[in-house]
């Protein structure tokens, strides 16, 4: 096992933040859920209450669900020209620069998650996607339509009206921005349901929102459970689209409340079993930083994780041995220390579901090359696992652990490698490691995923659509793709008088 900082004579020092905002958001303010109900939301590096946020349920939302109706229907947003829209938008990105640091710490106290990434990516990536979405909402146009008929028509795109955004733990800042950015661009209101282990930076977001203009009512914030609060956003007949990120069982949970209601479009980003196929003639040393860092990163809490490694059997004892000796040398511990590559998992029950894995793994007889365990007398650390020689029939090479483990597999062809990688229920994202440019191209026609990364993994863009195939979902997020989901398509027709066809 690697090092395992404690946060000692090389740790930041970093004053923690003051919690400064934990009721719900609801029409411009901060207010008490109805019920008076709070919750704990717990820092995962020592298992310690952070503090208490109020507990929204269904009268929570439906009034969240009232604000965002009337800012729909009658408020100034979907009003506003894009351009105006679009400043907003700016200053709200302008006011997040000003707080990245605080940011940056919410999001480590709350899910576990690198202090030092969260100011260089994930903060910094919230202010670009407000950039690029305001940049966008000024450009939301329809088509004129040549008609076969007497007839001219055009098409407009209008917002879809008030949207429910169910927003997953593992990447609190990132997730909320990739939702509430586009809807906000193409004029939407929504009421935003974070993840419970994860409330506090949603909050901060809120409370900047307001001082950067955006109308009371557009952006509502309520923090809750999902089988209450999420529950009730889903299956709401006032809310015309819901936008989810999370597993797959939830997901269909989603989807039968929202077609047993009013029958709202649905969009879904759901789990991942991503493979990252390594061929002979690769770098090894690439090959192997990409596939830890593809599976690793962020403790393996990332939904395109390249958790199934699959080597060609030239290089694959070479590949097996240089990963083994980076996962040893992996340094894990608290998350505020810029020595650290890897944090605690996000609470106490994701830790026991990644351990219980673990544990399978081994019972069903896969190669334990290093790591296997929890590490550390406090908090919800877990070693880097790695297993070899997996069957794809193993429950670890079938299921989404979302954890820092790490499944290797041998191959024998293209066609092999091509066969193996499609063998899951799930096609959000691979990776293919070789020098050949005809078997990059080949192969990634051939793999069934939203992503394909050649040489690389993690290529995200604010340009580049994302999404999945499959039980990965549908629907895509970044991109305009991301901004049209929440736009509705009209049809204008007209009749030509006096044209010589009527």
């Amino acid at each position: 096992m690697g090092d395992i900082s404690n946060g000692s004579s090389e740790s930041c020092t970093f004053k923690m933040p003051e919690i400064k905002f934990t009721k719900l958001f609801i029409n411009g303010e901060f207010v008490d859920a109805t019920s008076g109900k709070s919750f704990e939301t717990i820092d995962p590096r020592n298992g310690e209450v952070i503090t208490r946020v109020a507990e929204g349920d269904k009268e929570d939302i439906d009034l969240a669900v009232k604000a965002a109706r009337e800012a729909f229907d009658h408020g100034p947003w979907p009003r506003m020209s894009g351009y105006a829209r679009g400043r907003i938008m700016m200053k709200f990105a302008d006011l997040i620069e000003e707080h990245v640091e605080e940011l940056a710490a919410l999001d480590s106290i709350d899910a576990g998650k690198l202090f030092t990434m969260g100011k260089i990516l994930d903060i910094p990536g919230a202010s670009h996607c407000l950039r690029y979405y305001a940049g966008a909402a000024d450009k939301i146009h329809g088509q004129t339509l040549k008609m076969s008929r007497a007839m001219q028509g055009y098409t407009l795109r209008e917002p879809i009206g008030v949207v429910g955004h169910i927003i997953p733990w593992n990447y609190p800042t990132t997730m909320f921005f990739l939702k509430v950015a586009p809807a906000l661009a193409a004029g939407c209101t929504m009421v935003v349901k974070p993840a419970e282990q994860t409330p506090l930076s949603a909050l901060f977001y809120a409370h900047l929102s307001k001082l950067a203009g955006v109308p009371d009512g557009v952006l509502n914030v309520v923090n809750g459970f999902g089988e209450t609060a999420g529950a009730a956003v889903a299956s709401h007949m006032d809310i015309d689209k819901i936008s989810f990120t999370g597993s797959a069982e939830v997901g269909r949970l989603i989807m039968q409340a929202a077609a047993t209601s009013n029958l709202k479009p649905v969009s879904l980003e759901l789990g991942g079993k991503s493979p990252l196929i390594i061929f002979d003639d690769a770098d090894v040393e690439v090959a192997a930083e990409l596939a830890l860092q593809g599976c690793m990163f962020n403790k393996g809490e990332i939904c395109v994780a390249s958790t199934r490694i699959l080597v060609q059997e030239g290089i694959y004892e070479e590949v097996a041995k240089k990963l083994t000796e980076k996962a040893k040398s992996w340094v894990v511990g608290d998350p505020f220390d810029p020595r650290v590559q890897q944090g605690p998992q996000v609470d106490k029950k994701q830790f026991e579901r990644v351990l219980s894995y673990i544990r399978k793994g081994k019972e069903e007889g896969a190669e334990l090359l290093v790591g296997g365990e929890a590490h550390g007398e406090q908090g919800y650390y877990i070693c880097p696992t790695i297993f070899s020689d997996v069957k794809d029939d193993m429950q670890i090479a079938k299921d989404e652990i979302f954890g820092p483990v790490m499944s290797l597999m041998k191959f024998k062809t293209i066609d092999e490698a091509i066969k193996r990688a499609n063998a899951t229920k799930y096609g959000l994202a691979a990776g293919i490691v070789t020098k050949n440019l005809d078997i990059a191209n080949t192969v990634s026609r051939s793999i069934r995923a939203g992503s394909i990364w050649i040489n690389c993994y993690f290529g995200f863009d604010d340009d580049a659509p994302f999404g999945g195939y499959k039980m990965s979902g549908f629907g895509r997020e970044h991109g305009l793709d991301g901004l049209y989901m929440y736009t509705q398509v009209k049809s204008v027709v007209t009749p030509i008088y006096n044209s010589p066809w009527l």
